[in-house]
């Protein structure tokens, strides 16, 4: 049993769709080796500790839209200290600019990128970061300003505590008052002398007429 093609080679919607076919099957290729088979990775230096590079495709230094895969390593030139791996992520605003998130110590670092994908691509470059000075604090006064509430005290007189209300002074003794209740006192006491001495003397006098009598 034979089938027929969808479209007949000999019509035109058959000679229509190879062609698309071909076209398709040549165009796919080149579209993909456009670009290169590498990426070129600059690494420009450091911001604020931060790696910064460069990333764009080989051949034609065009800006990559693709997610770049790539690791960041880092060593000290003894060696003796490594930082990573880290991994880029594209700087806000920027087609071509991509950075760390983590940031390296101050100090001489040989750095190196490793791209994966979208293709691949390596870069080498020894950066230096510097030590960032802290901001200056706030310049402390050397003694505080004098109180505006507090007198300033006169040259020698005592620093002691001043009482905001002196006490009342005590009264005085009166001493026209107490010439006048001790000469009071001494006329009480005389005539009281003088009224014994004349009941005496009238007493006397009454018992000697009362003997004269009855004698």
């Amino acid at each position: 049993m034979r089938t027929r093609p969808a479209f007949p080679a000999r019509s035109g919607l058959g000679f229509l769709f190879l062609f698309l076919v071909q076209a398709l099957a040549v165009a796919l290729p080149i579209e993909a080796h456009a670009h290169g088979d590498t990426v070129k990775v600059v690494i420009s230096g450091q911001r604020e500790g931060h790696v910064t590079t460069e990333i764009t495709w080989e051949n034609d230094g065009d800006a990559i839209e693709e997610a770049v895969a790539a690791t960041v390593n880092s060593v000290s030139p003894d060696g003796s200290r490594t930082m990573g791996p880290w991994r880029l992520v594209r700087d806000p605003g920027s087609r071509t600019g991509w950075s760390t998130a983590e940031v390296l110590p101050p100090g001489t670092w040989k750095v190196s990128v490793d791209v994966g994908f979208p293709s691949l691509g390596h870069g080498e470059k020894e950066i230096a970061v510097p030590v960032v000075d802290p901001a200056p604090s706030a310049a402390t006064p050397s003694a505080a300003a004098p109180s505006a509430s507090a007198p300033p005290t006169p040259s020698g007189a005592s620093a002691g505590p001043v009482s905001s209300a002196s006490a009342p002074p005590a009264p005085a003794a009166d001493p026209a008052g107490e010439s006048q209740g001790s000469g009071r006192t001494v006329w009480w006491t005389t005539a009281g002398v003088a009224v014994i001495a004349l009941a005496g003397a009238a007493a006397g006098v009454l018992l000697r007429r009362s003997r004269a009598r009855r004698r």
